[in-house]
């Protein structure tokens, strides 16, 4: 059914309604005026000096208010019903710009039309988000695809020699797009419900031990340093030591990307209670004020971040899926932001 159609079937039921409930209150009238009357002659009303039933300009009185009520009824409920009605169809076509119903009509559609103005913004505003989120993911997914098939037909018509430096800035590139395919893997896992953990009884200063040197290169290049803290005797947790390994290559990349040459990513892996906490900070320009409510949603980044967007999100959503929580913060006093996160401890 089209929507011109859908309105006029809609109008058209509320008159039929109308015409009802005018019938309805015409009828309810004139039976109660007989049984007041207690009597059923002269249509059971009481007649003037000339034998007229005087009953019936009260009911012709009565029904005509009603008329009146239901049609000015019908005009309040009608077009903000309908324009609910049109708005609801444009969105379910697509269109989702532009949608602002006006807010008019009995209270209750008021509220109506105010809580759908505020889900269509919402729509429309994630939809421009997701739009910016496949762009920024093509060009992330385009620049080491390219970068691997230029140095690889330049090796292989001689152009550039094959020495360890290239290939390594090539297993860098496959590293990145490797990297890149996990988090969107990850991210659509979330989006769907179906995130599975396989957990084991894991020390988490033995993980960032692991997962710190790996990010030495990239960091080295950057002219940044990196330096970890673990507290002593800290207990197992139990953990997917994956999906963790995977929040503190996100985090750490995150850090390196925005850290100045001649600065320090710090990590330190510490107990807080029954828990444990791994901070990560570093000394670059720290996260814009008004977007530290923000930072880990999904499909949001800063105008000057060179990464996809996607690594606060996913940390959130894998240390989340463990029990944990996460914060991230400037540091007050000094230059830089910190990423802390929580893992339960205990025994499983």
């Amino acid at each position: 059914m089209s929507a011109s159609n859908a309105r006029r079937e809609h109008r058209r039921r509320l008159r039929r309604v109308a015409i009802g409930l005018v019938l309805l209150w015409g009828v309810g009238i004139a039976l109660a005026v007989s049984v007041a009357t207690g009597r059923f002659g002269d249509l059971g009303m009481p007649t003037d000096s000339e034998g007229r039933p005087r009953g019936l300009l009260v009911i012709g009185v009565a029904v005509a208010a009603a008329a009146l009520a239901v049609a000015v009824l019908y005009r309040r409920v009608s077009g903000p019903a309908g324009d609910l009605l049109h708005a609801a169809e444009r969105i379910s076509a697509g269109e989702l710009h532009d949608v602002d119903v006006a807010v008019r009509g009995p209270s209750e559609l008021r509220l109506l039309a105010a809580a759908f103005n505020e889900m269509a913004s919402r729509l429309a505003a994630s939809q421009e988000q997701r739009r910016r989120f496949l762009a920024d993911i093509t060009h992330e997914l385009r620049n080491p695809l390219a970068i691997l098939q230029s140095e690889i037909e330049a090796q292989l018509d001689g152009v550039r020699p094959r020495t360890d430096e290239q290939l390594a800035s090539l297993l860098d590139e496959a590293h990145r797009l490797g990297h890149l395919i996990d988090d969107l893997h990850t991210l659509a896992l979330s989006e769907a419900g179906q995130l599975v953990l396989t957990v084991e009884a894991v020390h988490v200063g033995q993980l960032v031990a692991d997962v710190v040197p790996r990010h030495t290169a990239v960091a080295a290049r950057r002219g940044v340093s990196l330096s970890t803290v673990v507290a002593p005797d800290l207990p197992k947790v139990w953990i997917d030591p994956v999906r963790i390994r995977q929040v503190l290559d996100n985090l750490l990349a995150n850090a390196i990307r925005h850290s100045p040459t001649g600065t320090e990513v710090g990590v330190t892996v510490a107990s807080s209670g029954d828990a444990i906490l791994c901070r990560i900070t570093d000394a670059g320009p720290g996260f814009p004020e008004c977007d530290l409510e923000t930072v880990f949603d999904r499909f949001t980044k800063s105008a000057d971040s060179g990464g996809s967007g996607l690594g606060l999100s996913i940390a959130r959503d894998l240390v989340v899926a463990h029990g944990g929580t996460i914060e991230a913060h400037n540091n007050r006093g000094r230059c830089g932001a910190e990423v802390s996160f929580t893992l339960p401890g205990g025994h499983r």
